[in-house]
């Protein structure tokens, strides 16, 4: 079986998702000054969150 530290597939997805809905939310946040953009900067973190637990759970087999 080949290491590889770079994420594929769904925990890729996962990660530039939360990272660009993130971003997103925070370039509103700070031009609009509306509190509710914190949610979705929030949600952006929890899904790149669970990209990059996907990504250590395939490299270590699934395993804890």
């Amino acid at each position: 079986m080949r290491r590889n530290a770079t994420p594929q597939g769904l925990a890729l997805l996962l990660i530039w998702i939360g990272s660009l809905a993130a971003m997103s939310g925070a370039v509103a946040h700070f031009a609009t000054d509306e509190h509710s953009w914190r949610y979705l900067i929030a949600a952006g973190c929890f899904v790149q969150f669970l990209g990059w637990v996907r990504h250590g759970a395939r490299r270590r087999g699934g395993a804890r």
